[in-house]
Protein backbone atom coordinates (compact mmCIF):
# COMPACT_ATOMS: atom_id res chain seq x y z
CA UNK A 1 0.00 0.00 0.00
CA UNK A 2 1.61 3.22 -0.84
CA UNK A 3 1.71 5.70 2.08
CA UNK A 4 0.02 9.13 1.89
CA UNK A 5 3.33 11.30 1.40
CA UNK A 6 4.15 8.84 -1.80
CA UNK A 7 0.88 9.54 -3.55
CA UNK A 8 1.27 13.13 -2.90
CA UNK A 9 4.44 13.05 -4.12
CA UNK A 10 2.96 11.05 -7.04
CA UNK A 11 0.07 13.86 -7.53
CA UNK A 12 2.77 16.44 -7.59
CA UNK A 13 5.12 14.78 -10.02
CA UNK A 14 1.79 14.14 -12.31
CA UNK A 15 0.64 17.90 -11.91
CA UNK A 16 4.29 19.06 -13.10
CA UNK A 17 3.72 16.61 -15.85
CA UNK A 18 0.84 17.91 -16.84
CA UNK A 19 1.87 20.96 -17.25
CA UNK A 20 5.65 20.78 -19.01
CA UNK A 21 2.91 19.13 -21.67
CA UNK A 22 1.09 21.90 -21.83
CA UNK A 23 4.16 24.25 -22.35
CA UNK A 24 5.43 21.51 -25.20
CA UNK A 25 2.15 21.89 -26.82
CA UNK A 26 2.43 25.54 -26.97
CA UNK A 27 5.10 25.24 -28.52
CA UNK A 28 4.49 23.02 -31.34
CA UNK A 29 1.46 25.06 -32.19
CA UNK A 30 3.41 28.15 -32.83
CA UNK A 31 3.78 28.61 -36.86
CA UNK A 32 6.21 27.06 -38.32
CA UNK A 33 7.65 30.10 -39.60
CA UNK A 34 8.57 30.96 -35.39
CA UNK A 35 9.37 27.89 -34.55
CA UNK A 36 12.02 27.17 -37.62
CA UNK A 37 13.83 30.67 -35.68
CA UNK A 38 13.74 29.14 -32.31
CA UNK A 39 17.47 28.14 -32.85
CA UNK A 40 20.09 27.86 -29.82
CA UNK A 41 16.69 28.59 -27.14
CA UNK A 42 15.84 26.74 -23.96
CA UNK A 43 12.73 26.63 -22.53
CA UNK A 44 11.77 25.34 -18.69
CA UNK A 45 9.71 24.87 -16.16
CA UNK A 46 9.70 26.46 -12.86
CA UNK A 47 7.81 26.31 -10.13
CA UNK A 48 8.66 30.18 -8.93
CA UNK A 49 10.74 32.91 -10.30
CA UNK A 50 14.26 33.44 -8.12
CA UNK A 51 14.36 36.57 -6.13
CA UNK A 52 17.08 37.90 -8.64
CA UNK A 53 14.57 37.28 -11.35
CA UNK A 54 11.84 39.49 -9.71
CA UNK A 55 14.54 41.74 -8.38
CA UNK A 56 15.78 42.25 -12.39
CA UNK A 57 12.02 43.15 -13.09
CA UNK A 58 11.10 45.08 -10.82
CA UNK A 59 8.75 42.81 -9.11
CA UNK A 60 7.87 41.85 -5.31
CA UNK A 61 5.64 39.21 -5.51
CA UNK A 62 6.70 36.17 -7.06
CA UNK A 63 2.82 35.52 -8.77
CA UNK A 64 3.26 38.52 -10.80
CA UNK A 65 5.85 37.00 -13.06
CA UNK A 66 4.37 34.55 -14.98
CA UNK A 67 7.07 33.95 -17.69
CA UNK A 68 10.34 35.30 -18.82
CA UNK A 69 12.75 36.06 -21.29
CA UNK A 70 16.10 36.25 -21.18
CA UNK A 71 18.70 36.20 -23.47
CA UNK A 72 19.94 38.54 -26.96
CA UNK A 73 16.31 39.45 -29.47
CA UNK A 74 16.86 38.48 -32.92
CA UNK A 75 16.64 42.06 -33.93
CA UNK A 76 19.85 42.66 -31.76
CA UNK A 77 22.32 40.70 -33.08
CA UNK A 78 25.03 41.48 -35.18
CA UNK A 79 26.81 39.24 -37.47
CA UNK A 80 29.87 38.22 -34.72
CA UNK A 81 26.73 36.93 -32.85
CA UNK A 82 27.98 33.06 -31.83
CA UNK A 83 29.32 30.52 -29.80
CA UNK A 84 26.83 31.87 -26.82
CA UNK A 85 24.71 30.08 -24.45
CA UNK A 86 20.98 29.83 -25.01
CA UNK A 87 18.76 32.11 -24.82
CA UNK A 88 15.94 31.34 -21.87
CA UNK A 89 12.20 31.05 -22.02
CA UNK A 90 11.45 30.17 -18.35
CA UNK A 91 7.56 29.41 -17.80
CA UNK A 92 6.41 29.66 -14.19
CA UNK A 93 3.79 26.83 -13.24
CA UNK A 94 2.60 27.90 -9.81
CA UNK A 95 1.83 31.67 -10.39
CA UNK A 96 0.02 30.22 -13.67
CA UNK A 97 -1.60 27.76 -11.33
CA UNK A 98 -2.70 30.09 -8.84
CA UNK A 99 -4.35 32.48 -11.41
CA UNK A 100 -6.40 30.17 -13.23
CA UNK A 101 -9.60 28.58 -11.96
CA UNK A 102 -9.76 25.09 -14.28
CA UNK A 103 -7.53 23.08 -16.68
CA UNK A 104 -8.52 25.28 -19.83
CA UNK A 105 -7.33 28.60 -18.37
CA UNK A 106 -4.03 26.97 -17.51
CA UNK A 107 -3.21 25.70 -20.72
CA UNK A 108 -4.84 29.16 -22.81
CA UNK A 109 -2.52 30.74 -20.47
CA UNK A 110 0.22 28.72 -21.01
CA UNK A 111 -0.31 29.73 -24.58
CA UNK A 112 -0.37 33.25 -24.09
CA UNK A 113 2.59 33.46 -22.04
CA UNK A 114 5.02 30.93 -24.65
CA UNK A 115 3.60 33.44 -27.28
CA UNK A 116 4.41 36.48 -25.45
CA UNK A 117 8.01 35.36 -24.18
CA UNK A 118 8.82 33.86 -27.77
CA UNK A 119 7.26 37.68 -29.25
CA UNK A 120 10.54 39.15 -26.65
CA UNK A 121 12.82 36.61 -28.91
CA UNK A 122 12.00 38.56 -31.58
CA UNK A 123 12.43 41.92 -30.73
CA UNK A 124 8.91 42.72 -30.21
CA UNK A 125 8.35 44.79 -26.57
CA UNK A 126 6.33 44.95 -23.65
CA UNK A 127 4.40 48.04 -24.94
CA UNK A 128 3.82 46.80 -28.32
CA UNK A 129 2.79 43.31 -27.19
CA UNK A 130 -0.12 45.14 -25.19
CA UNK A 131 -0.75 46.82 -28.10
CA UNK A 132 -1.03 43.60 -29.87
CA UNK A 133 -2.99 41.80 -27.45
CA UNK A 134 -5.53 44.44 -26.59
CA UNK A 135 -5.99 46.87 -29.06
CA UNK A 136 -8.11 48.45 -27.58
CA UNK A 137 -6.33 49.39 -24.20
CA UNK A 138 -3.13 49.78 -25.78
CA UNK A 139 -3.26 53.58 -25.10
CA UNK A 140 -3.68 53.24 -21.68
CA UNK A 141 -0.74 53.15 -19.69
CA UNK A 142 0.84 50.11 -17.66
CA UNK A 143 0.06 50.14 -14.32
CA UNK A 144 2.92 50.24 -11.90
CA UNK A 145 3.08 47.42 -10.48
CA UNK A 146 3.11 45.44 -13.95
CA UNK A 147 6.27 47.50 -14.89
CA UNK A 148 8.83 44.76 -16.56
CA UNK A 149 6.20 42.25 -16.65
CA UNK A 150 7.66 39.25 -19.30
Amino acid sequence: MDSPIRQIREARLARRARFEALVRQAVAGLPEEFRARLENVDILVEDWPSFGQLARMGLRSRYQLLGLYEGVPLTVRGGGYNMVTPDKVTIFRKPLEAMCRSDEEIAAEVQRVIRHEIAHHFGISDQRLRAIENPSRSHLQEPEQLKGER
